[in-house]
């Protein structure tokens, strides 16, 4: 796997870090992407340096399509190649649907469904040469059920799906996997601010009882990413602990 190289989006925090670290780990070569905290991106590599992988940080909004090819055309260059292509990049800001402006509207739909896009079309005719790849996109439990105060996120998490079965009936006779992960609630910076209550309610809901991690995810994303995933096409795959189950 050392002749690999993989893209994660967003990856300078989060579930985007913690599936850098694992791919790294897993032998490939890593592009850390961030749009706007270096700083943040720069500890990512260093702690993926620290553990014997390797990689290159490169800035880049991946919800524009010059900056999505810029980051493509980054890895090619000083790689070689892109096996792996890991859509993560997301933001979610929680509104009624009365009072999502505009703006708010677009943003999430850029930033969440049309990320996925450029950076996908830009990496498919690297792939296409070599007649291998992975493209692994990350939604939500959201855009498959729903989520009040999150009516924008989830047309974006939901736009995700349809992009990625498409995907997989398009390129999949070129040895290109095309894949949906979807995350239940996980730890983070947002669950760490809920109250004890809606933290109880929440897990109620959950059959494993327990917030899933970071790490959980990436290490579905690793396995899709690996040549043994090769048959599994145009899948979403559930990281919920069991919500689905209750």
């Amino acid at each position: 796997m050392n002749e690999q190289t993989a893209i994660v989006t967003g990856s300078s925090r989060g579930i985007g870090k913690a599936i850098a670290l694992q791919l790294a780990r897993d032998g490939f070569n890593v592009v850390i992407n961030y749009r706007q905290n270096r700083e943040q991106a720069d500890h990512v590599l260093e702690e993926m340096q620290a553990a014997g992988g390797q990689g290159i940080v490169v800035g880049a909004d991946v919800s524009n399509s010059e900056d999505a090819q810029h980051l493509i055309d980054t890895a090619v260059q000083t790689y070689g190649r892109v096996d792996v292509l890991v859509n993560n990049a997301g933001i979610n800001k929680d509104q009624l649907m009365l009072r999502i402006s505009d703006e708010e509207w677009h943003q999430l739909i850029h930033t969440n469904l049309d990320s996925a896009f450029y950076c996908s079309r830009a990496v498919l005719r690297h792939m296409m040469k070599k007649r291998y790849g992975r493209i692994i996109t990350i939604s939500s439990v959201v855009g498959i059920n729903g989520n009040a105060g999150q009516a924008h996120y989830a047309a974006a998490k939901s736009g995700l799906l349809g992009f990625t079965f498409s995907l997989a009936q398009e390129y999949g006779n070129r040895g290109i996997t095309a894949n949906v992960v979807a995350p239940g609630f996980i730890q983070s910076d947002m669950t760490a601010a809920l109250s004890p209550e809606q933290s109880a309610k929440i897990l109620k809901s959950i059959a494993a009882d327990r917030l899933g991690t970071p790490e959980d995810v990436a290490a579905t994303v690793a396995f899709l990413a690996s040549p043994q995933a090769g048959y599994i096409n145009g899948q979403v795959i559930r990281i919920d602990g069991g919500m689905s189950s209750i």
